[in-house]
């Protein structure tokens, strides 16, 4: 049985069927220039987590695994954006759901920086107001308009993003940084990943050393299919170069399966 507090989304298109996995915001709050890029042309599934329970992230993946499940959905590719990374690993370990693919955006498989900055920013999450908060997030929306001059549609969704984070929103993506730090090591995991496996980043990404992530995929990840790196992205790299984002996915969605 699902969920009800694991909300489903669900944008009908041709086949594979891709779902989306946030990141420590946890909704489609940030992605809706991606989405729009994408549409007609896949199936898009869409997942938020709640705001309000201790799931670990087996308990993630289960709910996950179940929402899809009630919605007749048993395959597709993931898409895991940063901590949505952590609970596409974690259904993997699982096995209940098929994954025929895994896109990293902005993700990894443990996480590269050391244990203190990782400390340091669930401290910083955890006791500041939201109302101090907001200044970063709004200086870094601004910055993001400045690339995306072109798309007032999606400047105003970022807005609007940053405009209805709520406490609850705050501490929720606090809670989901603790599990990114205390999660059980998902390497194990990626060294026997028989399906493909991409990395999609940003160049400019201050939360996720990207080449140390590529670098240890190359060397240890049997699925490991590839990487592309967009210069005028961020770790965003979704939202901040949508539609270069959308095109990479759909070349890799319509690539032929690696040979066993």
């Amino acid at each position: 049985m699902s969920d009800p507090r694991i909300s489903v989304r669900i944008h009908e298109g041709p086949a594979p069927t891709l779902i989306y996995l946030p990141g420590l915001h946890g909704d489609w709050g940030l992605i809706g220039a991606f989405r729009r890029a994408l549409a007609g042309k896949v199936r898009f599934v869409e997942i938020a987590y709640p705001r309000d329970c201790a799931w670990d992230l087996d308990a993630h993946a289960a709910a996950v695994d179940a929402a899809l499940r009630a919605d007749g959905i048993s395959r597709g590719w993931i898409l895991g954006q940063s901590f949505g990374s952590q609970v596409a690993w974690a259904m993997a370990h699982r096995g209940a759901f098929r994954i025929d693919g895994l896109i990293l955006a902005g993700g990894f498989v443990s996480h590269p920086s050391p244990a203190g900055a990782r400390r340091f920013l669930r401290f910083l999450l955890a006791h500041t107001p939201t109302s101090v908060l907001r200044v970063p997030m709004s200086l870094w929306v601004e910055a993001g308009a400045l690339l995306l001059r072109r798309n007032p549609e999606t400047v105003a969704e970022l807005r609007d993003f940053v405009r209805n984070r709520t406490d609850a929103d705050w501490d929720a993506a606090a809670r989901r940084l603790t599990l990114m730090i205390r999660a059980r090591d998902p390497r194990p995991v990626a060294r026997a990943a028989n399906f493909p496996v991409h990395y999609l980043g940003g160049l400019i990404d201050p939360l996720v050393a990207w080449p140390l992530v590529v670098w240890w995929l190359k060397g240890r990840c049997p699925g490991y299919q590839g990487s592309r790196i967009l210069p005028l992205a961020g770790h965003n790299v979704l939202g901040s170069q949508p539609e270069r984002s959308a095109e990479q996915v759909l070349a890799w969605l319509a690539a032929p399966p690696p040979r066993p």
